[in-house]
């Protein structure tokens, strides 16, 4: 059992397989038709990666941004030379990700445009896409560029990166606040 679970690939393959297990056997729908079945794929990938990422973000700012001052210096480079550039890795990829999926569930079921233009009935899925994509958009281009000379990942000098780092922490507190109405209208908007 230490070798399974100390083998982050093969945990993730058996649930792969137990998923499709309960896709293919417990669902109750009839996967016969392509598209069901590809639209099902769709939105359980689609609520992987965005667990993954909204996790991230919750770990940041519920654990590592509290948690930094209390680390003893001569142990600090360990988190920002490892730990914390490993969960930007998948922090922003997961962000990607979850847009794109999202995206391509709405265009699929052709709600994207009534959707992100608020029309009825897609408003509150089309307030949870536009906070979504706010916080993609955070992610890329406000939170990482900044992590990465906060980090030393690119060479700043170090009120750059004392800047740098204040700034990340503020969107990245941004996308926590932005999180928890973007998951309530995922979560309740009625798409049919």
């Amino acid at each position: 059992m230490d070798k399974f679970f100390g083998n982050l690939h093969a945990v993730l393959g058996a649930g792969l397989v137990l998923a499709i297990i309960l896709m293919l056997g417990l669902n109750g729908q009839n996967f016969a038709d392509g598209i069901a079945a590809g639209n099902a794929i769709l939105r359980w990938l689609h609520t992987f990666f965005g667990i993954l990422w909204i996790g991230l973000l919750y770990y940041f700012n519920f654990v590592q941004i509290p948690t930094m001052p209390k680390i003893p210096a001569e142990l600090k480079p360990a988190v920002g030379k490892h730990i914390a550039p490993a969960a930007l890795f998948w922090f922003r990829w997961a962000a990607l990700i979850t847009v794109l999926l999202g995206l391509a569930i709405a265009f699929h079921a052709k709600y994207a445009i009534p959707a992100l233009s608020f029309q009825d009935p897609y408003k509150l899925i089309g307030a949870g896409m536009w906070l979504g994509l706010i916080m993609a958009f955070n992610v890329w281009f406000v939170i990482w560029p900044n992590q990465k000379k906060a980090l030393g990942i690119v060479e700043a000098d170090d009120a750059t990166k004392a800047a740098s780092a204040k700034t990340a922490m503020i969107f990245s507190r941004t996308n926590t606040l932005l999180s928890i109405p973007m998951l309530y209208a995922m979560v309740n908007a009625n798409l049919g």
